[in-house]
């Protein structure tokens, strides 16, 4: 595994204002993940966990400070670039699995393929190679209905790889699973971190799951508190803003 940082994030503040409350999701957050790292980022409801994955991904914009993704600036990219370079190279994993109940397993993971370019013959051939990566090969013409919780959760990780990203961001993937299905999961993302060599950066409330990854990240309050490689305090809060309430919220994290 290369020791390389493919996504670093430097003083982030993320902001969120309503009538005459502050909320500070991130509090000048820095933090680096390298290459080929499977990190857990771990904290109580409303720490920011959520929100510094949708921050540090693209999903949402921050108030000031840098990310960067293997050496690109998100900030210097228009919309249109950035949602095509995460239609490249992210792949996304979520609680809901946010499969389409009309289309079968390999219909699903085929979508984002033609979305994304790819003819039909070679978005079917990615999706079958997937699948049957997951172990799901003999489900491909099932229907979500027609599947359990892991196994619907098979089809979004599969879904997730199928363009092959650099580095795929799971929010809670076993938070609808019990704990059976959760631990067949994460050895499966353990698994296809090591041999398939992609960064992976989860987010959950789960100690089991965060045990299973290479390094957690753990968040209060909107900062990075420590690390498990680093167990000093290496963030700390900025200064409230004097004009407003200040508070932590559901807004930022769930």
């Amino acid at each position: 595994m290369e020791n390389l940082p493919i996504i670093s994030a430097t003083n982030v503040v993320k902001t969120y204002r309503s009538r005459d409350v502050v909320v500070h999701a991130l509090n000048d957050v820095t933090f680096e993940v390298s290459q080929g790292e499977m990190v857990a980022v771990m904290g109580p409801s409303g720490s920011g966990k959520t929100t510094l994955l949708n921050c540090i991904s693209g999903l949402d914009s921050i108030d000031s400070g840098d990310v960067s993704i293997a050496g690109q600036l998100l900030r210097t990219m228009s919309d249109d670039a950035l949602s095509d370079y995460r239609a490249s190279s992210m792949g996304f994993v979520f609680q809901a699995y946010n499969l389409l109940p009309v289309l079968s397993a390999q219909e699903n993971v085929e979508l984002p393929l033609v979305l994304a370019g790819n003819s039909q013959r070679v978005a079917r051939k990615k999706a079958v190679e997937k699948l049957d990566l997951v172990g799901l090969g003999d489900r491909i013409d099932h229907l979500p209905a027609e599947l359990s919780g892991g196994q619907q959760q098979r089809v979004a990780i599969a879904r997730a790889l199928a363009n092959d990203p650099a580095i795929v961001w799971a929010d809670e993937p076993t938070g609808n699973l019990d704990s059976t299905n959760a631990s067949e999961i994460m050895e499966l993302l353990v698994r296809l971190n090591k041999e398939e060599g992609q960064t992976f950066v989860l987010v959950t409330h789960s100690e089991d799951v965060g045990g299973m990854t290479d390094r957690i990240v753990r968040m209060s309050d909107g900062i990075v508190v420590s690390t498990s490689d680093d167990t000093g305090d290496f963030s700390s809060v900025s200064s409230v803003d004097s004009g407003a309430t200040t508070a932590t919220s559901d807004l930022s994290d769930s």
